[in-house]
């Protein structure tokens, strides 16, 4: 489905439905000069130079529903909490996996 399809579909209103339409394909490539005229018509002005990937990231971005600032600040606090025990308790693994061999395997042997 193209941008000039979706962009009607979004301006309809929602409550009506449309019959099925059946899209017409162009033929030729994506460059300048294989293109149609009524492609290059349905684009916006200046957005021959936008990638359409760009567009693609943009348009869903805009979909996101983007947590509020509260909910970042305290989430971040967790993280940073949960990440200090963690550390911890891998530094006390650590810490406890050192002085067994310390005292086991590294005392047996002359120095």
């Amino acid at each position: 489905m193209n941008r000039a399809v979706r962009r009607q579909q979004l301006k309809e209103p929602k409550g009506e439905k449309t019959p099925a339409r059946a899209i017409p394909r162009t033929g030729g490539g994506g460059g300048r000069s294989g293109g149609s005229r009524a492609a290059a018509a349905a684009q916006p002005r200046g957005a021959w130079y936008k990638p359409r990937w760009a567009l693609d990231i943009i348009s869903e971005l805009r979909k996101v529903v983007w947590p509020a600032w509260p909910d970042v600040w305290n989430l971040t606090v967790v993280i940073v909490i949960v990440t200090l025990i963690i550390g911890a308790i891998l530094g006390g693994i650590d810490e406890g996996f050192s002085q067994l061999i310390d005292h086991t395997l590294l005392a047996v042997l002359p120095r």
